[in-house]
């Protein structure tokens, strides 16, 4: 609990190079730090400290090309891509537009990438101003959008000093229910403030925030705690990039008896949604029945496809139908084997 919070710019941060010491450039322009602020730094500053900067032509096809180039080096993972915009997952486990690389508020003969280690960097910086007798939380921030919302706000890529999440789950609210989920991402929410006083074109790197409490913590959690791996992210892919990758899936349903079932049961309204969503793209002479169960087989269902038509082309399109069929129930979470049968094809289900 805070009782208000004071955010104030930091002015006369000048130009910052390669070597600089930023926390004597900070300390300098801010002589009013105290014991209990909390820094927020863009991380652009701190990549210009490090020489975090790839030197690329001024304009024409050479530059995007050098552009390219250090995304691709930047990039551990293609999210989407939307005509001009890559969204991309870096090497550090973000997921953000063109890998954070930027090339506003540098010279045109340089982009600007994100410092390799925005956790380490934070713990330096606050090392340093320790040293100069100086306990301050720190965080490195950085411009994102948002998966379901228009605009950006700034985030946190690194923090030292200040624990990244308020966590809580097991606390009662006042009508006396347990909070199960709630974990709020204070760092960000910090970084967004504090970029209300920096702004993107006042030259204002840093921002001090005053008033929250950090509770004398010097050795909290990084940033890094915050970031989802594309395992746990319900997101993990965009639209055009998740639809390809079903498809991709479809290719590769599993056949033959080697292959295992699960043995759960499956949902008859998950499987008569499947039969529905495909029942418009089937031959005409292809008929779709339940059957029974093969003891031991790890099936809980099974269906049986049959066609009146008993050409080689009909056959075909029996084959066809099928694998439409066993797409549409993978999308229902269902797995399916396909196997031959006298007089079709037989498909045994589970869910998976």
């Amino acid at each position: 609990m805070t009782d208000g919070l004071e955010i104030l710019p930091v002015r006369g941060i000048g130009e910052i190079v390669a070597g600089d010491e930023l926390a004597d450039v900070i300390t300098a322009a801010a002589p009013w730090l105290a014991d209990g602020d909390v820094l927020v730094v863009t991380s652009k500053i701190v990549s210009k400290a490090e020489g975090r900067l790839v030197e690329v032509p001024v304009d024409g096809p050479e530059r995007d090309r050098a552009r390219a180039a250090a995304l691709e080096s930047e990039t551990a993972r293609v999210v989407a891509r939307r005509g001009p915009t890559t969204i991309v997952q870096t090497h550090h486990g973000f997921v953000m537009a063109a890998a954070g690389i930027d090339a506003s508020n540098v010279d045109k003969s340089h982009l600007v990438l994100l410092p390799a280690d925005p956790d380490e960097s934070a713990r330096r910086l606050r090392d340093d101003l320790v040293k100069r007798g100086l306990d301050v939380g720190v965080i490195i921030s950085d411009t994102m959008g948002r998966a379901w919302r228009n605009g950006l706000t700034d985030v946190a890529l690194g923090a030292a000093g200040i624990e990244p999440i308020r966590d809580y789950r097991g606390e009662t609210d006042p009508y006396g229910n347990e909070l199960e989920i709630t974990q709020m991402a204070v760092i960000d929410e910090l970084a967004a403030a504090g970029e209300l006083v920096k702004g993107k074109v006042d030259q204002t790197p840093v921002a001090v925030v005053r008033g929250y409490p950090r509770s004398g913590i010097r050795d909290a959690a990084d940033a890094s705690v915050l970031l989802r791996d594309a395992a746990s992210d319900m997101f993990s892919l965009g639209t055009t990039e998740a639809r390809a990758d079903g498809l991709r899936r479809a290719a590769l349903l599993p056949d033959g008896p080697e292959a295992a079932l699960p043995g759960l049961p499956v949902d008859p309204d998950a499987v008569d949604r499947a039969a529905a969503a495909v029942a418009d793209h089937l031959s005409r002479a292809t008929t779709v029945a339940p059957a029974e169960v093969i003891p031991g087989s790890g099936a809980t269902a099974a269906l049986h496809l049959g066609t009146l038509d008993k050409t080689p082309i009909g056959f075909m399109r029996l084959g066809a139908d099928a694998h439409r069929l066993r797409a549409a129930l993978a999308a229902e979470s269902i797995v399916t084997l396909s196997l031959p049968h006298e007089d079709g094809v037989r498909l045994e289900l589970s869910a998976s």
